[in-house]
């Protein structure tokens, strides 16, 4: 907000092809909003929902995920209302995150808010690369399952997977901006609903027909399963995945930015952050609980690689291509914003950088960082222990701490009130989390580092 002798100075509105703010007219809506939402949540996190209620039980798990879904609601709600400053349809846009932050909190609130969103997206981008890889070698090896038998050895090197998925990205990451991929989100969003709902199936059938798995109210058990250490350390990686599959607040600004207004974009978001959030809840309910159901304590990190399902064989790959398209669209969803940081950076402290050479240093930079993605997904393929990792960094810090911080700066709501405490110790509580469940993420690398051969890697 600009001030000027105490008053709220506000852009004004613009008729034609730009918004008040004098750039290209934003023509999303809450639709738009919703896939963009279903697209980054939806991923590769509900895969590992029903190894992650294996570690939690009948009682922790679905209780975690009700838990996580009412916190990002709340704190998103909260967010949504930091896009403009004042006047909630036409005061001045803050177009990042990072613009909120620095704003309401400004200081040292700046250099870590940055630090923790993009070394998360930075972070998501090799999850994502590891996860379609795994996906994209799990359709070859329910081939030879299916045509071979399912005791021979079909193992899959994946190697060549991740190098062709980095390929693939190169070409799509050459889209100008964040608004020329509407149609890849809303594509992404669609494989999304299809391979959990697959997963959903193929697990709701293997519980009526059976086998199925031992399962209780507290998951696996110490002394049959493993011991009390690792119960202790797989309850906080598990509780970091189910982090993993509720982290979107680290581009709401950004999906935001692509909001059509009016109405004011804060209305318009709340309302796609109530749809999506309620679908993906949903879904991670019945992934989770009917995949706990089918396979109990031995549920495998990854429900549709695993192999816990063989047959139908078809569906199963069908199942994981879906997984692999709508992670090409993740994988954008998490990286533009991210580009358009490091571009815009460079253009204003190189002005004839932008001018001459903007499609050239489009081309190398952004070939260069999914190179560099690439190459660390081939060092580092441990499907739970980089999403738990990842989960952990970015839930405390971006989807609670600077939401309510924010909020209370926003409101000036007094220090040590009802509300200021309220708010401080929910902070707090997921601080706690947080902090636990990167330490076990971290454990569970360190561990898979210990019998691991870099680029030999098979599933």
């Amino acid at each position: 907000m600009d001030i000027d002798g105490g008053r709220q100075v506000y852009l004004p509105r613009c008729n034609g092809d730009v918004d008040d703010d004098g750039r290209e007219r934003r023509t999303g809506t809450v639709w738009t909003a919703t896939a963009h939402i279903i697209t980054a949540v939806i991923g590769s996190g509900v895969l590992s929902l029903a190894w992650a209620m294996a570690q939690l039980g009948w009682v922790a798990g679905p209780l975690s995920l009700v838990l996580f879904a009412a916190v990002t609601f709340y704190t998103c709600g909260l967010l949504a209302d930091c896009y403009r400053v004042g006047d909630p349809v036409s005061g001045k846009r803050n177009y990042t995150y990072t613009e909120a932050v620095q704003f309401y909190l400004g200081g040292w609130h700046v250099w870590f808010c940055g630090f923790c969103q993009y070394v998360n997206m930075f972070g998501t981008s090799i999850g994502y690369t590891i996860t379609a890889s795994i996906s994209a070698a799990a359709v070859k090896k329910s081939n030879c399952f299916h045509w071979h038998g399912h005791k021979t050895n079909c193992d899959q090197l994946l190697t060549p997977y991740i190098i062709a998925f980095g390929a693939v990205q190169v070409i799509f990451c050459q889209a100008p901006n964040f608004h020329k991929l509407s149609w890849l989100s809303a594509v992404a969003a669609v494989m999304s609903f299809s391979y959990a709902t697959i997963a959903v199936g193929l697990s709701l059938a293997q519980t009526i027909s059976g086998p199925t798995g031992k399962t209780s109210l507290t998951g696996t058990e110490v002394g049959v399963d493993l011991n009390s250490s690792q119960k202790v350390w797989m309850t906080f990686q598990a509780l970091g995945n189910v982090a993993f599959a509720y982290s979107y607040a680290i581009i709401l600004i950004e999906i935001q930015d692509t909001v059509a207004s009016p109405p004011g974009e804060n209305k318009t978001m709340r309302q796609a952050t109530v749809m999506g959030i309620s679908v993906t809840t949903a879904f991670y309910m019945l992934c989770g609980c009917l995949g706990y159901s089918a396979f109990g304590n031995t549920a495998k990190g990854n429900i549709l690689t695993g192999f816990g399902f063989y047959e139908p064989y078809w569906l199963v790959d069908f199942a994981n291509v879906c997984i692999v398209v709508h992670l090409v669209g993740g994988f954008q969803v998490f990286c533009q914003p991210l580009f358009a940081a490091v571009e815009g950076k460079a253009a204003r402290r190189y002005p004839s950088l932008a001018r001459d050479r903007a499609v050239l240093f489009r081309l190398v930079s952004r070939t260069a960082f999914v190179g560099l993605v690439t190459l660390l997904a081939l060092l580092m393929p441990f499907f739970n222990s980089i999403l738990g990792f990842l989960g952990s960094v970015a839930f405390w810090p971006l989807t609670v701490f600077f939401p309510v911080e924010m909020y209370i700066r926003q409101r000036q709501i007094p220090r040590f009130s009802t509300k200021w405490a309220a708010l401080q110790s929910l902070s707090f509580v997921c601080f706690v989390v947080t902090l636990a469940a990167c330490a076990a993420s971290i454990l569970g690398v360190r561990d898979s580092l210990k019998t691991y051969t870099p680029f030999k890697t098979k599933m």
